[in-house]
């Protein structure tokens, strides 16, 4: 049985940890960013080094391929992303992005004759500096270029400035993906979540991603002097926003037990000490397993919000999200999977993902899996992210016989 090289596979992810790495041990490589661009760079080296082809398109999502397999579809793909949030960890998208290249250096390395071509992706701004699953939902639905001008990334940064000179972006036209040209999408992953760690085994097999949605909700007051202005007769915008925050366990509680809302970005205006706070902008984040949930929890935050801005006497602005649908994986993905884990002698369980992945737009044009390792208690999204090497490196032998399965 071909197996991935593990050691290059980790030497791979520590290489690609120092590029954007902070104080401390988080990393920052927000899509467009400066280190975005040099991640990108060593990661077009990297497919050099090996024969590979790469290509991007018109949001910046790459390509691999070898150059023999230019122009043959349907191909089977894999990838994920390396763009992190602020202060993240090394793993998130990264783990995905650089086992699929290793999968695709193992297939040309071998010179294995496949009935399908093999491709490794890397997608952009998944972690939505500038919209949800930025770059994999205008790959699958496109974007009008009215969308795009007014995107603005969680800077305050408008997309259309920070991408003028990004080196990884074609000009060809932002057109959804013909669907014809894709016979699969396999993503690797880590949990982000305790429950294959506690339960001791390997391999998680993706049943289900839950659905995403969320959006800015600004508060509008009025600017005064804080210490001349008496409390009763203040449009305090920021005061608003708090009680309106505390409120969203609640709403989330209301529509499920596995409903959550977040408040992870909150931005006051004009940002200073003795002054009232003008405007006060939450960023949100909302999730919940079935689109019913997801639709009553958007509905819910904004009725709260307007209830809460009248009893402050402030206005208050809703723009919401594009909603990203939860999505099933599809079945014959999910078996191959099994079957892959079966063939290594590795545990497995099925389950579903509380995280939202690139996987569930590409599972809206073609049969979709997706693969987990377990994650050190659990945690993702900051500096102490955490998989035990072996587990990785099974994850990527998973990954490597599900695409030999499906590439033959």
């Amino acid at each position: 049985m071909i197996e991935i090289n593990g050691d290059r596979l980790l030497a791979d992810l520590r290489a690609l940890s120092r590029i954007g790495a902070r104080d401390g041990g988080g990393i920052s490589r927000t899509a467009f960013s400066a280190e975005d661009i040099l991640a990108r760079r060593w990661y077009r080296d990297r497919c050099q080094e090996a024969g590979l082809k790469l290509t991007f398109d018109g949001l910046g999502n790459m390509t691999a391929h070898h150059p023999d397999d230019e122009g043959r579809t349907p191909a089977v793909w894999s990838g994920s992303h390396i763009d992190t949030v602020p202060n993240g960890g090394p793993l998130d998208g990264a783990y995905g992005t650089l086992a699929a290249l290793e999968c695709l250096r193992r297939i040309t390395e071998e010179g294995l004759p496949l009935a399908r071509p093999v491709r490794a992706l890397v997608f952009t701004d998944e972690e939505g500096n500038y919209g949800h699953l930025f770059g994999s939902y205008g790959l699958v639905n496109g974007y009008r270029a009215e969308d795009l001008a007014g995107m603005v990334g969680r800077d305050g940064d408008r997309l259309i400035d920070t991408w003028q000179d990004f080196p990884f972006r074609s000009e060809q036209p932002i057109t959804p993906l013909d669907p014809a040209t894709v016979a699969g999408f396999i993503e690797l992953h880590i949990e982000q979540g305790p429950k294959l760690e506690l339960a001791g085994l390997d391999i998680g097999v993706v049943s289900s991603i839950v659905g995403l949605g969320g959006g800015r909700m600004e508060f509008r007051g009025r600017a005064d002097h804080a210490g001349t202005t008496p409390m009763p007769l203040r449009a305090d915008a920021l005061q608003a926003a708090a009680d309106f925050l505390t409120t969203l366990p609640q709403l989330a509680a209301k529509v499920s037990d596995a409903a959550v809302a977040t408040c992870g970005i909150l931005r006051l205006s004009p940002d200073a000490a003795n002054v009232v706070p003008e405007r006060a902008v939450c960023t949100l984040d909302l999730r919940e397993p079935s689109r019913a949930g997801i639709v009553a929890l958007h509905a819910a935050v904004e009725t709260t919000a307007r209830e809460v801005a009248e009893r402050h006497g402030v206005d208050v602005v809703w723009e919401p999200d594009q909603i990203i649908d939860p999505t099933p994986m599809d079945a014959g993905k999910q078996q191959a999977i099994r079957d892959a884990c079966d063939a290594h002698g590795f545990s497995r369980q099925d389950m579903p993902s509380g995280a939202g992945h690139d996987s569930q737009n590409l599972a809206t044009i073609t049969p979709t899996g997706m693969i987990f390792v377990p994650s050190h208690e659990g945690r993702s999204h900051c500096p102490v992210e955490y998989t035990d090497p072996e587990q990785l490196v099974r994850g990527a032998n998973v990954l490597l016989t599900t695409l030999l399965s499906l590439a033959s």
